[in-house]
């Protein structure tokens, strides 16, 4: 391994000298396999590696992270996935492995987000996940490792060019992380908090107190994924995947609308006029899923207007009501919530219900965390305070 990569440039092509190294001169824990990552690139890799790193180690699942300029895009661990989201995530004429499931997950919970993305993956990358990736536009991969299988399938990317990083999964960094900012030195310790089952159960604060074995697993998708988002951030999970990020508002309630707005559209986009648009044969994937959060949008009855849709569809499509948009999301439910700071407000609580909320997960500590809670058991729901802040800058 080297002790020292160059790279093109930095965060833009005018910033320049630009590498990555070992402040104590010791060798990489990365190996570049193929292409040349940039700067963004390694900040994608490292932090999306962590993520799926405790996933696997909170879980005991396949990990898989779809990220985008240094926040998770999606990230999921493997569970079964149903017919309805293989046709959704657009995978069901693919033979699918575990990790390829869970990169299916992470890539299908906001697949317009997820283009050009960098994905980090758990374990060893095998043919049918490498099958999927090559099929999709990305940047690059980081993976403890791939199949031979595997690599032929990569290295046909992008024209060969393709981005492939292996990186010692023992690898453990130092216990203090220095960063440089307007030429001054900032200190702190590596956060090693691990988020566990017995955080979430130690502190419930609402009248109802049915914390599902599910629900367990799906908040500490949530809190993992949370703690390398960019902050403020609030993160939906549903069935082991993260369905909605709000990453990097200003304010708690734009986070929380922000990543229930992309709740209801992974949600929408299982309703069964979607599935059953009738696109051109050959349509690119990109117009394609671009076109889908078009039609789920209220701007879709003004597209149909002119005549552009003739290029994109075989024939006139049927509209999705507002109405019938409404119906179908009342019926999104056992979807679990987490923050990476304390609610400030009920009005958090009431929107995040409307994307089918029931369980979430927050540090507490607000002085109206009285109104949260009573906002909660409005609801039934189940809430936690887990006493541990995950900014992530």
């Amino acid at each position: 391994m080297a002790k020292e990569i160059l790279l093109k440039y930095g965060c833009n092509p005018n910033q320049k000298p630009s590498k990555i190294f070992m402040k104590d001169n010791s060798e990489l824990p990365i190996k570049v396999l193929n292409g040349n990552p940039g700067y963004i690139n390694f900040l994608d890799a490292f932090n999306g590696w962590q993520l799926v790193k405790e996933l696997k180690e909170a879980t005991g699942l396949p990990a898989a992270t779809s990220f985008k300029h240094v926040s998770p895009a999606g990230a999921a661990v493997y569970t079964e996935i149903s017919d309805t989201l293989k046709k959704a995530y657009f995978v069901y004429d693919l033979e699918l492995s575990p990790l390829a499931i869970a990169y299916a997950k992470a890539r299908g919970a906001d697949r317009v987000s997820s283009y050009g993305d960098f994905i980090a993956l758990s374990d060893v990358c095998d043919e049918a996940t490498a099958r999927l990736i090559s099929r999709e536009v990305s940047d690059g991969i980081i993976a403890p490792g791939y199949t031979e299988e595997a690599m032929k399938l990569l290295l046909g990317k992008r024209k060969g060019t393709y981005c492939i990083i292996q990186i010692d999964e023992n690898y453990i960094p130092a216990p203090v992380e220095y960063k440089d900012v307007f030429g001054v030195t900032f200190e702190q310790g590596h956060n090693e908090i691990k988020l566990t089952e017995e955080m979430l159960m130690s502190n419930i604060v609402t009248d109802n107190k049915n914390l599902t074995e599910q629900a367990k697993r799906d908040l500490l998708i949530a809190l993992i994924a949370l703690k390398y988002t960019q902050s403020n951030s609030v993160c939906y999970v549903k069935e082991g995947q993260a369905i909605g990020i709000g990453a990097g508002q200003q304010s708690r309630i734009h986070c929380t609308r922000l990543a229930g707005n992309k709740a209801d559209s992974w949600y929408l986009r299982q309703h069964s006029k979607v599935l059953n648009l009738p696109f051109i044969e050959n349509i690119r994937r990109p117009d394609r899923d671009n076109m889908i959060d078009v039609y789920i949008s209220d701007e879709f009855e003004e597209y149909l207007q002119g005549d552009d849709w003739k290029a994109v569809f075989t024939e006139k499509p049927e509209i999705l009501t507002a109405q019938e948009k409404k119906e179908w999301l009342k019926t999104l439910s056992g979807v679990s919530l987490g923050s990476d700071a304390f609610f400030p407000f009920g009005d958090n609580i009431e929107r995040a219900q409307k994307s089918g909320v029931q369980y979430i997960s927050e540090p507490g500590g607000s002085i109206r965390d009285d109104n949260v809670i009573e906002t909660c058991n409005k609801y039934n729901m189940v809430m936690g305070f887990t006493g541990v802040r995950l900014f992530h800058h």
